[in-house]
């Protein structure tokens, strides 16, 4: 099992499963870019402190609310402030980016922080329609996804150098990469970033599933489609020399406070970012006391309930019997958690109360990284 050690998670205190962190690198209104990504180091620190398995970061583009347009950067970034925790992408957009360029960033990071590094994908832009043909320079958008199996295989290709005899590609090496073992008093990583496949529905579902990869389910904005993903995913479930059998983690949209009233105003405001992304008006995250104030229409108000129907939250006993509640149904091997909310400090406490609802150790400070005496 080559990188089944990065993959699969241990499990601290009483949580049923391994926890990890996707980070949105949410901005609010009144913050800045840098500001959210303060936060994701804190975040990046805290989680690591607390025992959470992985910290991942996700690929967006043309957003004002979201700054992680560039995951690459970002991983980058926590690596040099933190020791311990796996970092990755939640996921790569993969039609948006030549398997090369993503080949050559991920062994960059992996020589930044050996063995920490994860690799995960997706065939979704990310983005709206236009912004992914400026991305992508094409203008049939299923291009991309279309060829998404090919670009893995080409990927794969690249991170393990190993195209065969003949293929156009033999003489071309992603560096840093285990070309490097093969040069003359060279000395490469054992490491290799796993790769994962992300998914909304059943594609990347049967496709990790017949590679033998890990899955990671998008539950926080397609709750309806997550049981059957995760049935498909095992059904069609290949052992390879990465897995003996399925690993898959669900993404969960969690966020507790003390005051269960003040976790609802929270979601509120999250919920009526949604509602602007999906009517064509993105912009950044909302306060809750703009969320109260503004005039839902009814069919805003529909959205904005069903939406938060699948937000676990309210004081940390029930954000902690809801996740529990959603690992037993889903059977998930990892719960990933994503907290949206207008303002860092309310982000950062909500992990801290996942954390404390469910015992996980303090193994390190949330400021240094360093382990505690």
């Amino acid at each position: 099992m080559r990188e089944a050690d990065g993959i699969r998670g241990a499990t601290h205190g009483s949580a049923p499963v391994p926890l990890s962190v996707l980070d949105l690198v949410t901005v609010g209104a009144g913050q800045t870019a840098s500001d959210a990504l303060r936060t994701s180091v804190d975040l990046a620190r805290l989680a690591e402190a607390r025992g959470f398995h992985r910290h991942w970061v996700a690929e967006h583009h043309s957003m004002p609310g979201v700054a992680s347009s560039s995951p690459a950067v970002i991983l980058a970034h926590l690596a040099a402030h933190t020791e311990r925790i796996r970092l990755g992408s939640g996921g790569v957009m993969l039609p948006n980016h030549a398997p090369l360029v993503i080949a050559e960033q991920f062994g960059t990071l992996e020589a930044m922080a050996p063995g920490r590094i994860d690799l995960g994908l997706g065939r979704a832009p990310g983005t709206d329609g236009a912004t992914a043909a400026a991305l992508r320079r094409a203008e049939r958008l299923n291009e991309g996804a279309d060829d998404f199996p090919q670009q893995l295989a080409e990927l794969i290709r690249f991170l393990d150098d190993d195209f065969p005899d003949g293929h156009p590609y033999r003489r071309i090496h992603a560096v840093p990469g285990p070309v490097q073992a093969t040069s003359p008093g060279g000395v490469q990583s054992p490491h290799r970033p796993p790769v994962w496949l992300l998914g909304s529905s059943g594609f990347s579902a049967r496709l990790a599933g017949v590679l033998g990869l890990p899955f990671a389910f998008a539950h926080h904005f397609s709750a309806q489609n997550t049981i059957p993903a995760l049935d498909l995913y095992r059904e069609s479930f290949s052992p390879s020399a990465v897995l003996d059998e399925p690993y898959a983690l669900i993404g969960v949209s969690a966020l507790a406070s003390e005051d269960g009233e003040e976790a609802r105003r929270q979601v509120l405001a999250a919920a009526l970012n949604m509602v602007r992304l999906r009517t064509g008006r993105p912009g950044l995250v909302p306060t809750p006391e703009e969320a109260e104030a503004h005039p839902f229409s009814p069919m805003e108000r529909d959205f904005v309930d069903s939406w938060n129907a699948n937000v676990v939250h309210g004081t940390p006993d029930e954000v902690r019997a809801g996740l529990d509640d959603l690992q037993k149904r889903t059977g998930a091997d990892e719960l990933m958690l994503t907290a949206n909310a207008h303002g860092g400090d309310v982000r950062l406490r909500s992990y801290a109360l996942i954390a404390d609802a469910y015992g996980l150790p303090t193994t390190g400070s949330p400021t240094t990284g360093s382990p505690t005496a």
